[in-house]
């Protein structure tokens, strides 16, 4: 049995047919398209290296196996991180990239339900693995995951599903940090860690900002103009503006959606890697 069909089946299933998929909204509509599956090693140099850069909190994937099965006998080369983008659905993306200055109902359902749904994924995959006799974790939702502050970044964590996700071939990094990947920035993504020897998925990158065309080529910073408080430049991300509006946003949410929730989003859709790797030809 290839063990990598296998896993990305057991996600891609789950997500296409789980009726857990969805935006709770009275037409019931799904909160993610057919995902993306990606596979990285535990000995991956990039792991000790994002220890190194992000701060020396961050944890590799051998700790939280050790430290959660901590009577397992192992080496890095016998992990496997698993990851997966959930890219938003085109209802969605078209509903957010009207907007100009707060969330569209569908965006703001999409990172509510939507993400309790991706913490069911992770939860689905750790158990399918764990009952096929192979010990996993989902860092996301594990006592061991905690939010941290860099030196280098500010606001962290000590385990980063983007950063998971562009070990594994998926994505490469933009101007607002979020990933852009084969079905683009919309989307979210998710990874659990397992004592499972997976060939890692070739990466056909180098440059962590490969795919963003203002890092790459010094054009486009569409994303910088939808920005509705000025977080984006050419510089980077302002990620403490960022985070103040996005929590200012629950109010919003509360009063016109009538759920507890937030969302802004706007610079991952109304751009040219909204939905794909952007080329210079999506500027024109």
């Amino acid at each position: 049995m290839d063990q990598s069909l296998w896993i990305e089946g057991i996600i891609k299933n789950f997500v296409n047919e789980s009726p857990d998929n969805s935006l709770r909204n009275k037409e019931n509509e799904k909160a993610w398209a057919d995902p993306l599956v990606g596979f990285s090693k535990g000995d991956d140099p990039l792991y000790q290296f994002y220890k190194k850069d992000i701060g020396f909190f961050y944890m590799s994937p051998l700790e939280m196996v050790t430290q959660t099965f901590p009577r397992l006998k192992t080496t890095p080369d016998q992990i496997t991180v698993i990851s997966w983008i959930l890219p938003q659905t085109e209802a969605t993306k078209s509903d957010q990239r009207k907007r100009r200055f707060l969330t569209s109902e569908r965006w703001a359902r999409s990172r509510i339900y939507g993400e309790e749904f991706n913490n069911e994924l992770r939860r689905h995959v750790v158990n399918v693995l764990l009952g096929s006799g192979f010990e996993a974790l989902a860092p996301l939702i594990s006592p061991l995951w905690k939010r941290e502050t860099s030196n280098s970044y500010g606001y962290a964590s000590n385990w980063s599903e983007r950063h998971a996700a562009y070990a594994a071939g998926l994505g490469t990094f933009g101007l607002c940090d979020g990933l852009i990947t084969p079905k683009g920035k919309a989307m979210r993504c998710g990874s659990v860690i397992a004592h499972i020897q997976i060939p890692p998925t070739r990466r056909p990158y180098d440059d962590h900002n490969a795919y963003c065309l203002l890092y790459s080529k010094g054009i486009c910073g569409r994303c910088i103009q939808r920005c509705p408080v000025r977080a984006l430049s050419e510089t980077g991300h302002d990620k403490i503006r960022c985070r103040k509006y996005l929590q200012a946003t629950r109010v919003y949410v509360r009063s016109q959606y009538n759920f507890e929730g937030y969302g802004c989003g706007l610079c991952q859709t109304g751009v040219p890697c909204e939905s794909k790797i952007p080329t210079e030809n999506d500027l024109k």
